[in-house]
């Protein structure tokens, strides 16, 4: 089967340059197993659970015990899903022919004004689903051939996912898994997943922490962001793509450019080129809608023009970015 769009891409791209390493793709397999044979998963379950009695998962650090306090992500013990199924709307590397086995959850530890997905992100919809369930969910997906699985919003309910992922491990769970996140996760999180994740999907959203306050709520997000990332690629390297274009290990970023240059894209490819590696897999996106409370603030109220992200585009190649991964235009 030969390649997909996005990987010859992605591939092409980094043409005269060094290329990333790229080890033997038969012999990757999902990072969880190695941590499920030696009973070292049920461990980092345990700690997981653990710190939801003081949470500090993402960069509020709110420090409740979620058994009887809710913090910023507005969600207890339980993770409460939204949807589930086979998304051919992701990235090519990711969705394939088959799409991507996406696992929506609801509420998120981010409050963004301008949220397309606010419905979900920003409520209490969907249903409370024990870590029985969502294995029965991952499973049901790998069963449909999606490539992966996909854990969209995943932060707060962290230790719910690697319970979920150590019992469907134990019946027969073999897809990578992506987990993709808005990127204000702490290093405690990450630590915990050291060898469970196989792919990394944050968004680096802002450059300026007054925006990020101003947009999402949050303190000081780009240094939240950037040590989240730099221990995201220290996990998994560069993204790796198979070759039938399926991605199997590695980082791929989302930095979505807003309008009048809020986003500070200059910045953030900056410090991917030269403080991750040039051979970042980016995907930076012109999708930008006015959406949710997007009208309360001024320079959110249009879409982006298109010499706004043809600016960001240029920025990001000489930045010394290698795989801009284009999946819009």
């Amino acid at each position: 089967m030969p390649p997909h769009p996005a990987a010859a891409r992605l591939m092409m791209q980094g043409a005269g340059h060094a290329s990333p390493p790229t080890p033997e793709l038969g012999l990757i397999t999902p990072a969880y197993l190695r941590l499920h044979s030696d009973a070292t998963l049920a461990q980092r379950v345990a700690r997981a659970r653990r710190a939801l009695l003081a949470c500090n998962l993402c960069g509020r650090r709110c420090g409740v015990d979620r058994r009887s306090q809710l913090g910023g992500c507005r969600t207890g013990t339980i993770a409460r899903l939204a949807s589930y199924g086979p998304h051919l709307g992701e990235e090519d590397v990711l969705r394939g022919w088959a799409g991507s086995g996406t696992i929506f959850f609801g509420s998120c530890n981010l409050h963004c004004a301008f949220c397309q997905n606010a419905d979900i992100s920003q409520s209490q919809a969907g249903s409370l689903t024990p870590p029985a369930e969502l294995a029965d969910i991952m499973l049901w997906l790998q069963a449909r051939g999606c490539h992966n699985i996909n854990l969209v919003s995943p932060t707060h309910v962290l230790p719910m996912i690697l319970e979920a992922v150590a019992q469907a491990a134990g019946r027969g769970l073999r897809l990578p898994l992506v987990y993709n996140t808005g990127g204000y996760d702490s290093l405690e999180a990450l630590e915990l997943l050291d060898g469970v994740v196989d792919i990394y999907m944050p968004d680096m959203k802002y450059a300026d922490a007054e925006v990020g306050f101003r947009l999402s709520g949050v303190q000081e997000y780009p240094a939240v962001n950037a040590n989240a990332v730099r221990a995201m690629h220290r996990q998994v390297g560069d993204l790796v793509v198979d070759e039938q274009g399926l991605a199997r290990r590695g980082l791929l970023v989302r930095h979505l450019v807003l309008p009048a240059r809020l986003a500070g894209t200059e910045a953030i490819v900056r410090f991917l080129a030269h403080e991750v590696s040039p051979h970042t897999a980016l995907n930076l996106m012109d999708q930008y809608r006015p959406a949710h409370r997007a009208h309360e603030v001024p320079e959110l109220r249009r879409r982006t023009t298109g010499e706004e992200y043809r600016s960001a585009w240029q920025a990001a190649e000489r930045a010394g970015l290698t795989r801009l991964a284009l999946c819009s235009r």
